[in-house]
C-alpha cells in the first residue's frame, strides 16, 4: 500500500545549477549530495510540512523514461498559486498548464523549470486537513 509521498524525483544536465536553482526557490540548501558538494550527481532537498525529499539526478543516470511524457505528474502544495506561478516564472520556469479552479476549493497549475522538469502546484484543502489533524496531535 501507499504510505506517502517519499521522495519527487527530477533530472537536470546540470546538477549543480539545478541545484542552485531549487535553493533559490526553496530557501534552503540541499542535505545530501553525492558522490560529493563539488561534482554532486544526485542532490537532495527535505521540502515542506512533512519533510517530502525532493531529488534531482545527474541526465546521465536517469532511466530512459525520467522526465518524459507520460511519467508520473506530481503537484506540490502551496499556499498561493498566483504568488507561487510568479515567482517561479520570474525565476526562470515557462507555464506548462495554466492555473485551473476546481470544485472544492482545489486549484492547479505547472510550470517547467529550467531544466525541463514538471513541477506541479496545488492548492489542495485536503492537506490543510490533514496537516490541521496531524498539528492537533503533536505537542
Amino acid at each position: 500500500m501507499l504510505r506517502g509521498l517519499a521522495t519527487v524525483g527530477y533530472v537536470a544536465d546540470d546538477v549543480p545549477a539545478a541545484a542552485k536553482w531549487y535553493a533559490d526557490f526553496l530557501g534552503i540548501e540541499p542535505y545530501f549530495l553525492r558522490p560529493d558538494a563539488e561534482n554532486p550527481a544526485y542532490v537532495e532537498f527535505r521540502v515542506g510540512d512533512y519533510e517530502h525529499e525532493l531529488g534531482i539526478l545527474d541526465r546521465r543516470y536517469a532511466t530512459a523514461a525520467a522526465g518524459q511524457p507520460g511519467s508520473a505528474a506530481v503537484a506540490w502544495h502551496v499556499d498561493d498559486i498566483d504568488a507561487a506561478l510568479e515567482r517561479l516564472i520570474a525565476m526562470g520556469a515557462t507555464a506548462h498548464e495554466p492555473k485551473t479552479v476546481m470544485e472544492g476549493g482545489f486549484v492547479s497549475a505547472s510550470v517547467l523549470d529550467p531544466f525541463g522538469n514538471v513541477l506541479g502546484l496545488t492548492y489542495n484543502p485536503h492537506y490543510l486537513d490533514v496537516l490541521a489533524r496531524d498539528t492537533k496531535h503533536v505537542s
